[in-house]
């Protein structure tokens, strides 16, 4: 190199360039409710429905992590998160309405108005607790998780794998759908769980819960984040993705991968949950229709959009295919199916990386 040569720039870096805009997507949502507050007539306002939306699409954003965990890292396939998702959905649902007390429509103090309307006499043991906020977190934790232990170890243990534990878990999810499904449940039947009143001592329906909800649901964001990110960096982290390329020579290493995949896919399930118990307050209801397969495929695919085993790739797959989704269903809505098949379609045949992949290729040239 002559004295005159200037050395090359250093190339921009994907990881870098990803962590950017996960940085400034994370700060821009923090500030959707402060703009909220200005003026309506103001360049700058972001409307109610906005930040409604994007509440919910942040709880979205949980549930792909969580699905990325167990996919990406584990190469464990379900078609299942959709359940676990609606489980902790029920368990806030079901503390909302223990909070509902005399001030609703036949103003039983201790009785959900449908089980007034079925003729219940006294509060089923299940319900039992739940006017409790720490217990209905605690179930909305631990009744997910432990779905998925048992159906876990069952599948793991006996070596069920690829598209066949994926029907398991499908399966599972459709049977809880028609139970639910049921009014003999005590969980509301087909209407399920609405007309919420207050949570922690703040009215529902105000500016005020909107954004205490919205605050809440990023923060839980953040910290699924780094949580998902703490534990793909750790040897465990390393194990699990050995597991998913190479089980059998990891199995013939000594590790018990039974075990590690039980305990990936239990808490990636225990993080649906939490998704699930903080969409319930921000939209209002809860119903079976959460249960339903469709729901976990569409999950998958937002995944797969963002790019699998990168984390990032789940949150940007989550925000982008539900924005896709609301503006295509605006005008639409018979065509949403179709689009979201051929989007799949197209990102297994042209980006198997996603998006992710894309935006790395884009900032490596």
């Amino acid at each position: 190199m002559s004295a005159t040569t200037m050395p090359a720039p250093p190339r921009l870096q994907g990881p870098l360039v990803l962590r950017g805009l996960l940085l400034a997507g994370l700060a821009l949502l923090a500030l959707l409710p402060v703009l909220n507050q200005l003026p309506p007539d103001s360049a700058l306002h972001v409307s109610d429905f906005i930040v409604s939306v994007s509440g919910k699409w942040i709880c979205y954003a949980i549930l792909a992590l969580a699905i990325d965990l167990a996919w990406g890292y584990a190469g464990i396939l379900s078609l299942g998160h959709g359940a676990f998702f609606a489980l902790g959905g029920y368990a806030m649902g079901m503390h909302l309405m223990r909070l509902i007390g005399p001030r609703g429509v036949y103003g039983h103090p201790v009785l959900p108005d449908f089980m007034v309307f079925l003729g219940y006499t006294e509060l089923p043991w299940t319900w039992w607790g739940f006017s409790s906020f720490p217990f209905a977190m605690l179930m909305a934790l631990a009744v997910p998780g432990l779905l998925a232990g048992v159906v876990g170890w069952l599948a793991f243990r006996s070596r069920i794998t690829g598209v066949y534990l994926s029907i398991i878990t499908q399966a599972m999810t459709y049977a809880l759908m028609l139970a639910f499904f049921r009014n003999d449940m005590g969980f509301g039947g087909n209407n399920g769980f609405t007309d919420f009143k207050e949570l922690l001592g703040v009215p529902l329906n105000t500016g005020a819960a909107r954004s205490m909800l919205f605050y809440a649901a990023l923060a839980s964001l953040g910290v699924a984040l780094l949580l998902c990110r703490h534990l793909t960096r750790s040897k465990l982290g390393r194990v699990l993705v050995a597991v998913r390329d190479a089980e059998s020579r990891v199995r013939f290493l000594g590790y018990d991968t039974t075990h590690v995949k039980l305990s990936v896919f239990v808490l990636s399930a225990m993080l649906a949950g939490l998704a699930g118990a903080l969409y319930t307050p921000l939209v209002g209801i809860i119903n079976p229709g959460e249960f339903s397969p469709g729901n976990s495929i569409e999950a998958v695919v937002w995944v797969a959009v963002g790019g699998r085993g990168t984390l990032v790739g789940a949150l940007l797959g989550a925000f982008s295919v539900n924005a896709l989704k609301t503006w295509l269903t605006s005008f639409a809505p018979d065509l949403w199916l179709f689009a979201l098949g051929a989007l799949f379609v197209a990102v297994t045949l042209f980006l198997p990386r996603g998006l992710v992949g894309l935006m790395q290729r884009g900032a490596g040239r």
